[in-house]
């Protein structure tokens, strides 16, 4: 066994200065002052932010958190009765033209689904390009060649309306890669 032998030392009253206790207001009152003035920066700096609203269900996030329920009824009850494919070759910057495939369950084209979409930017919606009106030809909705304003990550969001039924079709898609994943 090993044993330590702890020293002790004896302060007489002339090696200690005694505090007369007017610091600890001061050090409070920093204190406050720091924490407010970070309070103050992390707004401006989160104000100066480019802070993007999401717009997945193509209108704002409140009216989509109140609907929630209806949006997945919705798509039930349209997966239920068609089905629809993005057959779009992949996005590159230059032309890219957007498809898609509308079929009933028994794989008969759908030709008067009115389909809107708006591919954009997940961190900047002032690039977003909105395309109507396709052209329209056994089930295959084509829109017009656009061109991308910037190499990357694009949304891709669809509002199919087929009759009274209604779904949305939201892929992420990269103009460096072909495949598109649905979100």
């Amino acid at each position: 066994m090993v044993y330590l032998r702890i020293q002790e030392e004896y302060y007489t009253g002339e090696n200690i200065k005694m505090s007369s206790g007017k610091i600890w207001p001061y050090a409070i009152g920093l204190s406050i002052a720091l924490v407010f003035s970070f309070c103050v920066a992390t707004v401006v700096i989160t104000q100066k932010a480019s802070i993007q609203n999401s717009d997945i269900y193509m209108t704002s996030y409140q009216d989509a958190d109140a609907r929630a329920n209806d949006i997945i009824k919705d798509r039930m009850t349209f997966d239920s009765k068609y089905s629809i494919q993005y057959i779009t070759d992949g996005l590159s910057l230059d032309a890219t033209t957007i498809k898609y495939k509308v079929l009933d369950k028994n794989s008969k084209p759908v030709d008067n689904a009115q389909i809107k979409v708006v591919v954009s930017r997940p961190d900047d919606s002032s690039l977003n390009v909105e395309l109507d009106n396709p052209s329209i030809e056994n089930g295959i909705y084509t829109f017009k060649t656009i061109q991308l304003a910037k190499n990357g990550r694009w949304d891709v969001m669809a509002k199919v309306n087929v009759d009274k039924l209604q779904r949305f079709y939201n892929l992420k898609a990269d103009t460096r890669a072909k495949e598109a994943f649905e979100f």
